[in-house]
């Protein structure tokens, strides 16, 4: 949401307040994209302003709306620390703030005050011919480096003061890594027990602050598992974890020849296969499965930092949604990502959006 935060209060510091107008055009945009796209279940990060936003989505159609943390305030209107929230025009019918396993959090070396850094939402919905399904919402810790210096010291040396920012720069973002991770696996752990307990769907979506494929959130599609039989694995595996919603409707697009026999790969499986030998001369940018039969498409960034980009928000179903799994009730038939105002912006219309694109994922019942 981008700091969604009615005037006249503040977002962080106290001259950041919308004016009346810049505050229209923030709801306008915001009902402009659920006209358009009219989801039917949304995960909301960056909320300040609960109640204008339950108002909002609820003009829109949304009746069922959650939020399970409220956010700081200081010196009467200065607001920090903003929430997750879920909106839903079907009916929520449990919702809390996931706890994690002191104990866990204890072996893995973390301290007795280790918390997420945003509370993560649990709402079960009563979702069409599937029933009571666990949406999670979640908002991960940044990249921000979480230890701060004066970067304009005047008692120290321009070299000096450099060196104090980059040691609090390595330091203070392997500390946010840590935060993350920890936020990512801590999570996973209760999904997998709330999951043995009720046996119902999962659906986890948020900003995740990082991409998938790295290894500090790669956990969260975990496929395999070590020292374990093998058949008892594969029989198991599929029901406790998660399935990234792209590979998912990428899946879909394939036949089941080409699924099968390998005629077509992901984007990511060849990212994944480049030190095979058959890619062995091939440019990054130029590898091509010469087996295909599909051209897939390419999976559009969520996020833009300077003349980078990276895919930092993210669906993950369970096996519910996995059409290649048989007791599956839906498939993934589409996957967009809603990026208009981040590529091709235009100001009066999208200068009070969001700096992240939207995932929606379009689910079909299986026949």
């Amino acid at each position: 949401m981008f700091n969604y935060l009615e005037p006249p209060n503040a977002y962080y510091e106290f001259e950041k307040i919308y004016t009346a107008q810049q505050w229209a055009k923030k709801q306008r945009w915001i009902v402009d994209y659920l006209t358009e796209h009219a989801p039917d279940v949304i995960g909301f990060q960056e909320v300040f302003s609960i109640d204008s936003l339950k108002e909002l989505v609820g003009e829109q159609g949304y009746d069922y709306f959650a939020v399970v943390d409220t956010p700081e305030v200081i010196d009467d209107f200065i607001y920090k620390r903003p929430v997750v929230a879920i909106a839903s025009k079907y009916p929520i019918v449990e919702v809390a703030a996931v706890e994690h396993d002191s104990e866990l959090a204890n072996a893995l070396g973390l301290n007795s005050e280790f918390t997420f850094s945003r509370k993560v939402l649990i709402a079960t919905i009563t979702l069409p011919h599937i029933g009571n399904t666990d949406c999670y919402v979640v908002h991960f810790k940044s990249k921000r480096p979480m230890i701060n210096v004066d970067e304009h010291n005047k008692e120290l040396t321009p070299e000096q003061n450099i060196i104090e920012i980059l040691k609090a720069n390595v330091a203070g973002g392997w500390g946010s890594t840590i935060q993350r991770g920890s936020e990512a696996t801590l999570l996973m752990i209760q999904m997998i027990a709330r999951r043995e307990a009720t046996q119902q769907p999962m659906l986890l979506m948020g900003d995740f602050n990082n991409e998938l494929a790295d290894g500090v959130l790669s956990h969260l599609l975990t496929s395999t598992l070590r020292f374990a039989p093998a058949f008892d694995a594969k029989t198991y595996l599929a029901k406790y974890c998660l399935n990234d919603s792209w590979d998912l409707f990428v899946k879909s697009q394939l036949s089941e020849d080409e699924l099968f026999n390998g005629e077509a790969m992901t984007s990511d499986e060849i990212s994944d296969s480049k030190s095979n030998s058959i890619f062995d001369l091939a440019d990054e940018n130029e590898v091509k499965n010469v087996n295909a039969t599909k051209l897939m498409p390419l999976r559009a960034p969520t996020h833009y930092y300077g003349a980078s980009s990276s895919v930092l928000d993210y669906i993950l179903l369970s096996c519910e949604f996995d059409a290649s799994y048989l007791g599956s009730f839906f498939e993934v038939i589409e996957y967009n990502t809603y990026d208009r105002h981040l590529i091709n912006p235009e100001f009066e219309r999208d200068d009070l959006s969001t700096d992240h694109g939207i995932v929606l994922v379009t689910l079909k019942l299986r026949s």
